[in-house]
C-alpha cells in the first residue's frame, strides 16, 4: 500500500521574474508586488529562479534584499543559484548580509556544475582561471562551511585603526541550517543529505537507469529517500517539491484556456528521458483545486513530502499570477492540509 499523504505544512511559491528588455524595472517590480502578495496570502515562502543573460532575475540576493524590506514573515529563498558563476566567499558574505536584513528570512537554494554555455561565457567570467575553475560538490563545501563559520582567512585583529575578522561578517548563525541543495540526481541527493544539507526538489530529475521503467514520480521517489537515509535529521530532514501547479477556480474562460494550452505544449517532453543528460520532465497540473488535490495525493513523492514551492509558469501575465496564487492559498492548500501563516 502506498504510504499516506503528509499534510502540507509549508506553502511556497517559485517565480522566474520575466522582465522587458527596454523596462526592466516593471518586471523586478512586478516580482517584489507578488512577492508582496504572497505574503498577505499567507504563503510560508517564495522563491526566486536564477537566470544568467537572460530576461530574468540574474541577481537574486539583490532582489531578495529589496522583498526583505517590504516584507516582514514571509521567507526568501532561491531555487537556485548556480555556483559555478559564483565566488563563494563574496556569495557567503552576500548571503548573510541579506539574513540579517529580513531578520533570519532567507533559505539559499545551489547547485553546482559548469555555468551554461560555458566555452561561450568563460571569457567574461573566467578569462584567467576557466581551466582550473572548480564546479564539483567542493563549491558548494566551501560556500558551506564559510556561512557556517569557518575561517576565511589566516589572520584575525587589529592592523593599525581596522579590526579583521577571521570569519565571513557579518555571520548570521541560523543561515547555516537553512542552506538547501537543488538537485535532480541520486548522487545529488545522497550528497546533500550527507552533508546537512535541505534538499530541492523540482519538475526535472534525471533518469539514470537506463532499462527504466521512466515514473518521474518514482524517480523523484528514490531521491527523496536517499537524501533523507544520507542525512543526519533522517525522516526529519527537510525536502521541498517543485512541480508547476496552476489551479483554475476562479479563472477566467481565457485564462483556463491560456494555461490548457499551455500545459499541453510541455506535455510532450514527459514521455520519455530527453537529451544526453536524459532528464525527465513532471507533468503539469492544471485544473480546479479539488482535481489537482487528487492528482497530487496520487503522486509518490508529494506524498513524502510537507513542504512544496510550486513554480508559476514563466511567460504568463502579472493578474495570472494574482490569480494562481490566491486560488492555491484560498482554497487549494487549505485542501492539502495547510493553513495560512500569519
Amino acid at each position: 500500500m502506498p504510504s499516506p499523504p503528509r499534510p502540507l505544512r509549508k506553502l511556497g511559491f517559485l517565480t522566474i521574474g520575466l522582465f522587458d528588455e527596454a523596462d526592466p524595472r516593471r518586471g523586478h517590480e512586478s516580482t517584489l508586488e507578488i512577492i508582496e502578495l504572497g505574503e498577505r496570502l499567507g504563503f510560508d515562502s517564495a522563491w526566486l529562479r536564477h537566470r544568467h543573460l537572460q530576461y530574468g532575475i540574474s541577481s537574486p540576493v539583490a532582489v531578495m534584499a529589496a522583498a526583505s524590506q517590504r516584507t516582514s514573515r514571509i521567507e526568501l529563498g532561491t531555487a537556485v543559484i548556480p555556483l559555478g558563476w559564483e565566488n563563494p566567499l563574496r556569495l557567503a558574505e552576500d548571503l548573510a548580509t541579506v539574513d540579517i536584513l529580513s531578520g533570519g528570512r532567507v533559505n539559499p537554494g545551489v547547485s553546482v556544475g559548469p555555468p551554461m554555455h560555458f566555452d561561450e561565457v568563460k571569457g567574461a567570467l573566467y578569462p584567467d582561471t576557466a581551466d582550473v575553475e572548480d564546479f564539483s560538490y567542493e563549491r558548494v563545501r566551501r560556500l558551506l562551511d564559510l556561512v557556517r563559520g569557518e575561517p576565511a582567512s589566516d589572520f584575525s585583529g587589529v592592523q593599525g585603526f581596522e579590526v579583521f575578522s577571521d570569519r565571513v561578517q557579518p555571520h548570521s548563525p541560523g543561515l547555516g541550517r537553512r542552506l538547501w541543495y537543488g538537485g535532480g540526481s541520486l548522487s545529488s541527493a545522497c550528497w546533500a543529505g550527507e552533508h546537512g544539507m535541505n534538499f530541492l526538489t523540482s519538475s526535472v530529475v534525471k533518469a539514470e537507469d537506463r532499462e527504466g521503467p521512466y515514473d518521474f514520480a518514482e524517480i523523484q521517489l528514490s531521491h527523496i529517500r536517499a537524501f533523507r537515509a544520507a542525512h543526519p535529521d533522517g525522516e526529519e530532514a527537510r525536502v521541498s517539491q517543485g512541480l508547476v501547479v496552476i489551479p483554475t477556480d476562479s479563472a477566467s474562460p481565457e485564462q483556463r484556456a491560456k494555461y490548457e494550452e499551455y500545459a499541453a505544449r510541455r506535455t510532450p517532453r514527459t514521455a520519455s528521458p530527453q537529451g544526453p543528460a536524459r532528464l525527465m520532465f513532471a507533468p503539469d497540473i492544471v485544473g480546479t483545486s479539488e482535481e489537482i488535490v487528487e492528482r497530487l495525493h496520487a503522486h509518490a513523492a508529494f506524498r513524502e513530502v510537507d513542504e512544496v514551492a510550486f513554480a508559476l509558469p514563466f511567460t504568463f501575465e502579472h493578474e495570472d499570477y494574482v490569480q494562481i496564487l490566491t486560488d492555491m492559498a484560498v482554497k487549494l492548500g487549505p485542501a492539502l492540509g495547510w493553513r495560512p501563516g500569519g
